[in-house]
């Protein structure tokens, strides 16, 4: 039986709430970064950081980036994509706010919300457009 997941499983695995890394090309080794971020299938995946830092400057400047999530409890799951930074504007500090809720939960999402909400003017969020997929779902196995 196979062990990769079906379009569906896929998009709805990575939709869910899990801590992404990020691999953004960086001379002659990858900068790997831990991130929140945000997806609903079939769309791009969206992450935030400020304007100006090291990883903004890198996703700017890159033509693809890595991204994978996850499930570190059995069964064991993940799902990696590559693919193109297809935009990027201001951080929506809506958005940014149910990040927190969705990572944090109701109270401390809020309370951390509010330690940073003014300094959201200096964010970017950028959309990744997933086109090579891999997964592998370890559950299938035993299936």
């Amino acid at each position: 039986m196979s062990t990769r997941m079906s379009v569906k499983e896929r998009e709805e695995f990575l939709a869910g709430t899990h801590i992404g890394v990020l691999s953004v090309p960086d001379g002659p080794a990858p900068l790997l970064v831990p991130i929140w971020y945000g997806y609903a299938p079939g769309g791009d995946i969206r992450i935030s950081t400020a304007a100006g830092t090291r990883k903004h400057d890198l996703i700017r400047g890159a033509a693809s980036v890595g991204f994978a999530v996850q499930q570190e409890a059995m069964p064991y799951k993940y799902v990696s994509v590559d693919g193109p930074v297809a935009g990027y504007e201001p951080t929506d500090p809506g958005e940014y706010r149910d990040w927190s809720i969705r990572y944090l939960g109701p109270e401390q999402g809020e309370r951390f919300f509010t330690t940073i909400r003014d300094g959201l003017g200096d964010w970017v969020t950028f959309r990744i457009r997933p086109e090579r997929w891999r997964t592998f779902d370890f559950g299938k196995e035993f299936a």
